[in-house]
C-alpha cells in the first residue's frame, strides 16, 4: 500500500490471511526444552505475568533457571514454534511428587495471542502427559485469566477445591485451582 494511502474500513482485515498462514498445522511444531530456549521461556512468561500481576519469588526462580527448577526434578517444558516466526509460546509440567504434575508457565507472546497458539500448545502438552504415569495433573490460575480458564475447561480441566487447599498457596495471585479430568470432560460434552 502506498505510504500516502489511508486505511479504510477494518484495518484488521489486512491481517486475516497472515493469521491463517500462522495457524496452519504444518507451520506450527512443538519443541522440547533445551537451554538455548531459556530466554524465550523467561520472556514469554514474564510478559504475561507482568501484564496482569506482579512477579513473585517462585516466578523469578523458575523462569530464570528452568532447568534447575523444572527439568532436573523430572518436569517438562515445550515450545510452540513457527518455521518463520520462531518461538510463539511455551508451557511446562512441573513435577510436584511421583505422578503429580502442575501445568504451569503457559504463555503466548502478546502479538500472537488470539491465534489459537495456546490451544494447540495445551493440547500437545495434554497428549504428552498421557504418556506419563500421572496420578494428578493440576493447574493454578486467577479469575482475571478468564479466557485461559475457558480454554482449560474446554480441554478437560475442572475446578477443584481439593487442589486449591493442597497447592493454592504456591502463588499469592492464585484464586482458581483446576484438575485435569478427561473422563469427566467427555461425559459432560456428550
Amino acid at each position: 500500500m502506498p505510504a500516502n494511502q489511508k486505511l479504510s474500513g477494518n484495518p484488521s482485515a489486512l491481517f486475516r490471511p497472515f493469521k491463517k498462514h500462522i495457524m496452519s498445522v504444518e507451520q506450527l511444531e512443538f519443541v522440547p526444552f533445551n537451554t538455548a530456549l531459556s530466554g524465550d521461556f523467561l520472556s514469554i512468561n514474564r510478559q504475561w505475568i507482568e501484564d496482569m500481576f506482579v512477579m513473585e519469588p517462585s516466578d523469578f526462580a523458575m523462569l530464570e533457571d528452568p532447568y534447575r527448577y523444572i527439568i532436573a526434578p523430572g518436569g517438562y517444558i515445550w515450545f510452540a514454534a513457527h518455521k518463520e516466526l520462531g518461538i510463539l509460546g511455551t508451557c511446562a509440567l512441573h513435577r510436584q511428587a511421583e505422578g503429580v504434575f502442575e501445568l504451569t508457565k503457559m504463555g503466548v507472546r502478546g502479538h500472537n495471542r488470539g491465534l489459537k497458539v495456546g490451544e494447540k500448545l495445551l493440547r500437545h502438552v495434554l497428549e504428552q502427559s498421557e504418556k506419563l504415569s500421572l496420578a494428578c495433573l493440576y493447574l493454578l490460575t486467577n479469575k482475571k485469566c478468564a479466557a485461559a480458564i475457558h480454554l482449560y475447561e474446554k480441554n478437560g480441566f475442572v475446578h477443584s477445591q481439593r487442589i486449591m487447599q493442597r497447592y493454592g498457596s504456591a502463588y499469592e495471585r492464585c484464586d482458581v485451582a483446576m484438575e485435569y479430568c478427561p473422563d469427566y470432560h467427555e461425559k459432560v460434552i456428550k
